[in-house]
């Protein structure tokens, strides 16, 4: 973990030209320094390996840092009274994972209010939202995941070089999911011979996915490959079709290289996903959260300033690199 956290921290500086405070070249002394993180729910390894190596990011540079995961991906409320409560509790700064792309604008008008520094992670806060509120955001980290869905539709055409093709969705109106499935969508529309059948939501959920995925192979016995907007879902695509006995006709590629995903691959099941450096998205958000607050940086002085995200590249596993990631 050492040699990643320095390497991340010049990584840092280099994609925050275009943020306020430069940052550090190596993993600093942030003792004194007490930031909050929000996350979606920790059953996708996805949230819970970023935890992880905050944690670990967090003992190095002495940063004090308290994580809280989203009960559930419906649980939109729920996250906006986390954020909420780590505002009363002095937090100097907040970094926050938002379900959707709207409920926690409010949270974030409130953290400038009360003069608190806010770093968006990876799924983005509706930044003209967050300004008409009052608010102010400091950086984002993300992925480009128009990209990330343009890789996965890339791949599966290179594979299956015609026929018909699916996307199973996340959540109706989440950005990561619609912005995933545009770049997927927009690809195929462009290949001659590839015909998308179906696009559907499976809410993030593996079992709903599961039901999506057999529906899909139902109605569509000539179905050749499924994109799923992360791998929780592409497992659950997965096993139906195992349970159609498919899987010498039909792919499944994922998205988000959690470690569930990757061993799937390893096993001969997920055939690729898409992966995107958690670890460095979450510890960058709170690199930059502590340079801010170590540079005194006021919310209050930037009102009306509006922030561009900083994007950490994705890249593809499968069988072929797979064990070059777990």
């Amino acid at each position: 973990m050492k040699k990643k956290v320095l390497a991340l921290g010049l990584a840092a500086v280099m994609a925050m030209s275009m943020a306020p405070v430069a940052m550090a070249e190596e993993a600093a002394d942030y003792s004194g320094i007490k930031i909050g993180v929000i996350l979606k729910p920790e059953s996708n390894t996805y949230w819970s390996g970023m935890a992880n190596a905050i944690r670990e990011w967090a003992e190095e540079t002495g940063a004090e840092v308290d994580i809280l995961f989203a009960e559930s991906e419906s649980n939109i409320p729920g996250q906006l009274e986390q954020m909420e409560n780590m505002i009363a509790q002095d937090y100097q700064a907040i970094c926050a994972a938002p379900l959707s792309s709207s409920n926690l604008v409010e949270g974030v008008a409130k953290a400038t209010e009360a003069g608190i520094i806010v770093v968006n992670v990876d799924e983005e806060i509706d930044k003209q939202a967050v300004l008409d509120a009052g608010g102010v955001m400091y950086a984002q980290y993300t992925t480009d995941n128009i990209l990330v869905g343009e890789k996965a539709a890339t791949y599966i055409t290179e594979q299956i070089g015609e026929g018909q093709v699916a996307i199973i969705e996340g959540t109706a109106g989440n950005t990561t999911s619609q912005q995933r499935t545009q770049g997927a969508t927009d690809y195929f529309a462009q290949q001659e011979g590839i015909e998308l059948v179906a696009s559907q939501a499976g809410d993030w959920d593996r079992l709903k996915a599961q039901d999506v995925a057999a529906a899909m192979i139902t109605a569509n016995p000539e179905l050749k490959a499924i994109y799923c907007c992360n791998d929780v879902m592409a497992l659950g695509a997965v096993s139906a079709v195992q349970n159609a006995n498919m899987q010498d006709q039909i792919i499944v590629v994922g998205t988000d290289a959690t470690e569930d995903g990757k061993n799937s691959i390893k096993n001969g099941e997920e055939t690729a996903t898409i992966g995107q450096d958690n670890e460095g998205i979450g510890i960058q958000c709170c690199i930059a959260a502590c340079e801010a607050v170590k540079a005194g940086w006021n919310p209050a002085d930037h009102l009306g300033e509006n922030i561009e995200p900083t994007y950490v590249d994705s890249f593809l596993v499968t069988a072929d690199n797979v064990d070059d990631y777990l």
